[in-house]
Formats: structure tokens, C-alpha cells, sequence
């Protein structure tokens, strides 16, 4: 499935760009060769100017007295003028083999007078003196710009430049073979790092799916357990007409329920960190007070396991801004997760304050954590030994998701929680809170019904 959309994803940008490409490279041809076009006219235009102011005109000696004569009586005043072919075309045949233009004289009657190619071509007379591409019979493509020329109201004849169009055609082709090539490499290169950056989006989309369901999958295993079990101690129990019985069988049906109860709050809760959907409140917490009451909590279960639970505090009122509910749930779980694997010995947790952060440490001399399963002790529903014996005391409850809490919770007070550990020796729990403690004020004392202890740390 990953593959096919990895191979989609590259495909979709693949195309893209080969159509960004495509419409870059036929840009830039047209405008490079509507240059070479408007270069090439300007220079024939410019050579019909110069052409033009270089004719020699003259009156036409062919007229005799007669004739002359006629027209002063028709009104022509002026004599008929005629361009002199041999003084105006003197050096015009050597100066358009350098440039490779050519030139053409036609009289009024639009006849070939003269012509600068070695081989006159058979094209018909048309004025334009915009420019225009014409290929004669012998397959040379030329453009041309033809010019009327005329003195006052006189048609003298019609001056036409050639210049050859193969040296725009040439420069063409060879920019479509460069635009090609170009293109082609280039698109071999963003088809390559399409695939590579393909692969680099979709692995944490991958990464988030393999842990959505493995995490679907291990909430199924501690759902379906407690439901088959109070399936099978309610058909049990029905069977049986003993109401002794039936009260035994109801109470385990008890116990399972408030273990699927504290199993579906802590899947809401971090359901709810996740999404944001519940602000977390900043009120002013007695850290030392807090981690006291956890302590009494958790006494009575270490009492019953023949462990001694101990704290220990810098300063008897570490004030900070932060969540009550959830700080006290993250020292719950982790005091609790404490004794529930540790047989024997002695669980204490110490709290420090410096003047730029709190730090809780909790450490126990249970059995400890292989150093292969560190790196995964904070993913949800995740178990170093799953058939070691789960607590029925405590918030943990022994469903994997105690560390994964109170992880989530470290991070919502800007904190980080760290797990270092030797199997056989005991496991240290660290939270460390980089938040600067906040100074103890009378009101806060007052508010909370506890007597006031300065703090020796400001604001």
C-alpha cells in the first residue's frame, strides 16, 4: 500500500513538472525565436533605408523632344525620373555577400531589372514591408521585405532585401534540441528526487500507521480480555442458583469494569492531550504538598508488600504554574508503577529545586528494565514481560499506558522524563521541569488552607 502510494506520489510530481517544464521550454522558444525574427527584419528594414537614400534618380534620358513635349501639354510639368541601376547598385553586390542579404530592383511594371543572386528566383512581386517568409521553387526559404519606391507621386520601381531564413531555422532547431535535452535531464532528476522525497513524506505517515495499528490492536487485546471474562462470569453466574455464589461472580464483574473504566479514561485522556481539545489549567501548585499526599495515597499499598516509601524535599513549599489534576496523576504513576514491580527493599523519591528548574526523582530496587526495551517503554500498551502479574492498585493498573501518561504530562509542563535502569537492581525515574519556581506568597497559603513557607526562589 505505502509502495503504490510512494510510486503515485512521485508519478503526480513527475507530471507536474514535466508540464511546468514543457510550458518554461515553449516559452522560452517562442520568445527566443520571435527575437531572432524581429532582429532579422530590423536589419532588412535597416538595409532598405540605406538602400533607399543611396539611389541615384535622375531624368529619364529616354524621352525625346516630342515626348517631352506631349506631357508640358497634358500638364506634366516635372520630366519622368528613373533610378540609375549601374550608380546605385555600385557596391551593394559585395556588401550582401558579407551580411547574406540580397537585393532585388523591379521596374513600375513590377520586371526584374536587377539582382544580386547568382540565380534569379521565380517570386512573384508582393509588397510587404513587414516581412514575410517565402520559399521559392529551389527550396531555399528566405524572408523578405519589399519596399515601393517612389519620388512625389512617381512609381520609380520596387526594392526587395532577401536575408536567408535558415539561419533562424537553424538557431531554432538547435534551441529545440537544447530545450529538449534539458528538459529530459532535468526531469529524469526531479523524477529521481520526487521518489526520494516521496519515500521521506510518507515514512512518518508509515511510522504513524504501523503504531496506529499496533495501538488498535493492543487496545482490542485489553478490551476484548475483561469483556470475555465478565461475558463468561455473568453466563456462570446465571447457571447458578446459589446467591452466595452469584455475589462472588458480581464482584469479580465489579473489579473488571472499574479496570475497563480506568482504561478508557486514560485511552480519553491522551486522546485529548493529542487533539488539544482540553486546555490545561496554569494554577499556582505546592509541588511538596502534592508529592506528600501522593506518598500517604501509596503508603497502604507498599505497607502490604513490605516496602518502605519515603520522600524527601529541598524546600517545604516548591511553588509552580501548572496543572494540580495531571502532576498528581504523573507522580501517582510513577510512584505506583514503583511498587507494583518491586518485591522487596525500599522506594524513595526526592524533590529538587534549583533556580531554573524542579526535578523529581523516584527510584526503587524492583526488578529493573532490560536495556533492549528502554527505548520502547513509553509506547502505549507496551509491556516488558507481559506475564508478569499486573496491579489491581494505583492508576497504572498495569494496561501500558502509566508511563505513556505520565510522559504526556511531563511534556505539557514543558518537562522531560528519562528512565534509567539495570535489570535485577531497580529502575530511577527522573522528571525534570524546566520551569523556574515561583516565589510563596501569603495570599496562595491562605487560599489553600496550608500554613506559608517562604521560598527562597523568586519570580
Amino acid at each position: 500500500m505505502f509502495q503504490t502510494t510512494r510510486r503515485r506520489l512521485a508519478l503526480w510530481y513527475t507530471i507536474v513538472t514535466a508540464v511546468l517544464l514543457l510550458l518554461f521550454a515553449s516559452g522560452v522558444y517562442i520568445y527566443v525565436r520571435s527575437t531572432l525574427v524581429e532582429r532579422v527584419d530590423d536589419t532588412l528594414n535597416h538595409v532598405v533605408e540605406i538602400v533607399q537614400r543611396s539611389l541615384v534618380i535622375e531624368p529619364d534620358p529616354d524621352l525625346n523632344g516630342t515626348e517631352q513635349r506631349l506631357l508640358t501639354a497634358v500638364g506634366v510639368v516635372d520630366p519622368p525620373l528613373r533610378v540609375n541601376i549601374e550608380d546605385s547598385f555600385r557596391n551593394s553586390e559585395e556588401a550582401s555577400e558579407d551580411d547574406h542579404i540580397d537585393l532585388e530592383w523591379f521596374n513600375p511594371a513590377g520586371e526584374l531589372v536587377w539582382t544580386t543572386f547568382s540565380r534569379p528566383h521565380a517570386v512573384s512581386l508582393h509588397v510587404n514591408p513587414n516581412g514575410e517568409t517565402v520559399t521559392p521553387p529551389d527550396g531555399i526559404v528566405l524572408r523578405q521585405i519589399t519596399q515601393r519606391v517612389q519620388s512625389g507621386s512617381q512609381l520609380l520601381g520596387y526594392l526587395r532585401v532577401s536575408h536567408p531564413w535558415f539561419e533562424v531555422s537553424k538557431s531554432s532547431r538547435q534551441l529545440i534540441v537544447d530545450l529538449a535535452l534539458g528538459s529530459s535531464a532535468m526531469l529524469v532528476a526531479v523524477a529521481a528526487i520526487g521518489w526520494l522525497l516521496s519515500g521521506l513524506a510518507i515514512a512518518p505517515v508509515k511510522d504513524s500507521y504501523q503504531q496506529l495499528k499496533q495501538f488498535t490492536a493492543d487496545a482490542s487485546h485489553e478490551l476484548r480480555n475483561p469483556i470475555a471474562v465478565i461475558q463468561t462470569n455473568v453466563q456462570v453466574a446465571l447457571a447458578d442458583p446459589d446467591e452466595q455464589f452469584q455475589r462472588s461472580q458480581l464482584e469479580v464483574v465489579e473489579r473488571l469494569t472499574r479496570r475497563l473504566g480506568r482504561l478508557v479514561d486514560d485511552l480519553l485522556f491522551l486522546a485529548r492531550q493529542e487533539s488539544g481539545l482540553v486546555p490545561m489549567q496554569r494554577d499556582r501548585i505546592d509541588l511538596t504538598a502534592l508529592l506528600q499526599d501522593v506518598i500517604e495515597e501509596q503508603q497502604a499499598i507498599a505497607r502490604e508488600k513490605s516496602l518502605q516509601l519515603s520522600y524527601t524535599a529541598t524546600d517545604p513549599a516548591i511553588l509552580i504554574r501548572g496543572d494540580a489534576d495531571q502532576l498528581t496523576r504523573l507522580f501517582t504513576n510513577l510512584i505506583a508503577n514503583a511498587i507494583q514491580y518491586t518485591t522487596r527493599g525500599e522506594i524513595t523519591a526526592k524533590l529538587t529545586a534549583t533556580a531554573y528548574q524542579i526535578t523529581l526523582t523516584v527510584t526503587d530496587t524492583g526488578i529493573g528494565i532490560p536495556a533492549k526495551d528502554l527505548s520502547r517503554i513509553f509506547d502505549r500498551f507496551y509491556r516488558v514481560d507481559p506475564a508478569r502479574p499486573r496491579s489491581t492498585h494505583g492508576a497504572a493498573g498495569g494496561s501500558g499506558l502509566g508511563l505513556a501518561i505520565a510522559k504526556v504530562i511531563a511534556n505539557n509542563h514543558e518537562g522531560q522524563l528519562t528512565l534509567t535502569s539495570q535489570t535485577g537492581q531497580g529502575t530511577t525515574a527522573t522528571v525534570t521541569l524546566a520551569t523556574k519556581p515561583l516565589a510563596a506568597q501569603p495570599a496562595f497559603a491562605s487560599e489553600s488552607n496550608q500554613p506559608f513557607n517562604p521560598s527562597p526562589f523568586a519570580d
